[in-house]
């Protein structure tokens, strides 16, 4: 570890003194490289974790968009800004901090690393990764990437560490910022260990993120972006749809479409083509979904569908007559767990979207765009989607409230995380 780290701080000496537009012009070729090479790098995502191999592929294409997308904008964001002041000059630089710690996950392991890793590289910072310990082939994969692309070794490496090594990284003075995407419990474990050492940490946690349906709302239309809200990657997504909220007026009709469209959803073998769900990731992660289904059962909600378990696979699921005081509701399901509750009006809806202890992102669908624009300050939300699924975009910051984490992702916001905003005031005299 202290080998890793310690190269990847002699790296960061002369990296740094690259100007942003040295920099940049390396993310075209880390883009070749993932394009030319997706089957092979998707085919090792979808062995490892059980992704659908098209929704692998997509992932690895969305990484490539992700450097282009910093190519093209990174300098804009990172030029020293101007500020007039009483100063004779004055202005903003963005510096990086050093060596920062990624704590990645498995359920998007290629992008979740890329959104991380890009911007801070960029930015002039080296990274160091901790990934996930059931996706070590994707892990070496990405290191084996940003070599062959050109970056200089040390920008990005590998730490094949357990979780309990963790502390001890964060630890080190040579670590100046760390990044993690996981659990709640893993987010508060990394900034107590961050905040002894007043180091910056950014969070991105889970969500339990509400998909409300208005009773103006297109219902066709709302149940085709529900199904791939909640299904997708077999649920395991921190932004995918939990808790569908319905109006009264259009339940019934959602709820007979909902049933239908993914009744028709194709499971079998992940790398196939035409399969759509796979089995979760980990065996233990299927037992306490099933746990969680069978406590709200119990608790009086109505299986509609699915509901059963073979090993790891749990089949897609809808609960209805889902009460606020459920572990459906409450919690976070990581997996095809679709609990709906039905309200009377906006109002209602809002403090039920509301009444979480995550703040990831709620998605409202509606003909009225107007009205629910005049509402979107009641959402207590990182981020507020209309007529459309949350997920993430390379150009608008990502990130939560409450449970759900602190500091941003992507975008400019997400490139300015690990730098050192630098004022500057020079008089003459």
């Amino acid at each position: 570890m202290e080998t890793i780290l310690s190269f990847a701080s002699f790296t960061q000496q002369t990296w740094k003194q690259q100007s942003v537009h040295q920099r940049v012009l390396l993310l075209p070729k880390l883009a070749k490289v993932l394009l030319e090479n997706k089957i092979d790098y998707a085919t090792i995502i979808t062995q490892e974790m059980h992704k659908p191999i098209t929704q692998s592929i997509a992932e690895v294409e969305k990484c490539a968009l992700l450097c282009q997308y910093y190519y093209e904008n990174a300098e804009k964001f990172l030029a020293t800004k101007i500020i007039k002041t009483d100063a004779t000059e004055s202005f903003v630089v963005y510096e990086p901090l050093g060596v920062v710690l990624g704590v990645m996950p498995w359920n998007f392991p290629f992008w979740q690393v890329f959104r991380f890793a890009i911007p801070t590289i960029i930015a002039g910072n080296t990274v160091v990764i901790k990934h996930a310990s059931n996706v070590p082939k994707c892990a070496e994969s990405i290191e084996y990437i940003f070599e062959k692309a050109g970056f200089p070794k040390g920008c990005y490496q590998n730490l094949p560490i357990s979780s309990n090594k963790v502390a001890n990284v964060i630890a080190n003075p040579i670590v100046k910022a760390v990044s993690l995407t996981g659990s709640e419990q893993a987010g508060i474990a990394v900034a107590a260990e961050a905040g002894k050492y007043l180091k910056k940490c950014v969070l991105e946690l889970g969500g339990n993120n509400a998909f409300v349906v208005l009773e103006d709302a297109n219902v066709e239309k709302a149940v085709a972006i529900a199904v791939n809200a909640r299904m997708q990657n077999a649920g395991q997504s921190c932004i995918a749809a939990k808790r569908f909220l319905l109006h009264e007026k259009i339940a019934k009709d959602f709820i007979t479409q909902f049933k239908i469209a993914i009744q028709n959803l194709k499971t079998g073998n992940p790398l196939e083509e035409t399969t759509q769900i796979g089995s979760l990731a980990r065996l233990d992660l299927a037992e306490v979904l099933e746990l969680q289904v069978q406590k709200s059962i119990a608790m009086g909600a109505k299986l509609v569908l699915g509901g059963k378990r073979k090993e790891a696979f749990y089949e897609p699921t809808i609960l209805t007559e889902v009460s606020t005081e459920m572990p459906v509701f409450r919690e976070e399901t990581f997996g095809p767990v679709a609990a709906i509750i039905v309200f009377k009006s906006i109002e209602e809806a809002i403090v039920l979207s509301n009444r979480s202890e995550f703040g990831l992102g709620v998605s409202v669908f509606t003909q009225n765009i107007a009205a629910i624009k005049s509402q979107i300050s009641a959402f207590n939300e990182g981020a507020v989607f209309i007529n459309e699924m949350v997920k993430s975009d390379p150009r608008v910051p990502f990130g939560g409230i409450k449970k759900s984490g602190y500091g941003r992702e992507l975008a400019e916001e997400g490139i300015k995380e690990f730098v050192n905003i630098k004022t500057v005031l020079i008089n003459t005299l």
